[in-house]
């Protein structure tokens, strides 16, 4: 039907897209939430840095057996807490992308009921 070169378009598509963008009836959100998700995990990686830095930085300036050892919970706390937002992280954007997908369904379904509601009403 359409001879899609690589740098040609039809002008129909242009026109669907923005339209198709302009009234929100496919959503974005989807592909933007990877980059979020990933975003995310990365600030959470900077704040796991911070934690080994301030357990390094503990453990050097206290004394030999306190700063050692207060230097290691801090170190395993931090991995307890990092672990743990990154779990978070992930299933706060899981959330996201299902209730996005459950709006996508109920769209199609919606679609659907009107068709039955058109096709069974004519003579």
């Amino acid at each position: 039907m359409f001879d899609l070169k690589p740098n040609s378009r039809p002008a129909r598509f242009t026109s669907d897209m923005f339209w198709e963008l302009m009234s929100f009836d496919t959503l974005m959100t989807r592909q933007v939430i990877h980059l979020i998700y990933w975003s995310g995990l990365g600030i959470t990686a900077l704040v796991g840095f911070g934690f080994i830095g301030t357990a390094v930085g503990v453990a050097i300036r206290e004394k030999f057996p306190f700063g050692i050892l207060l230097g290691m919970a801090v170190l395993v706390g931090g991995a307890l807490v990092i672990g743990i937002l990154a779990l978070l992280w992930r299933a706060f954007c899981e959330l996201y992308v299902a209730l996005f997908r459950l709006s996508d369904d109920i769209h199609a379904l919606r679609q659907a009921n009107d068709q039955d509601d058109n096709s069974d009403g004519a003579p």
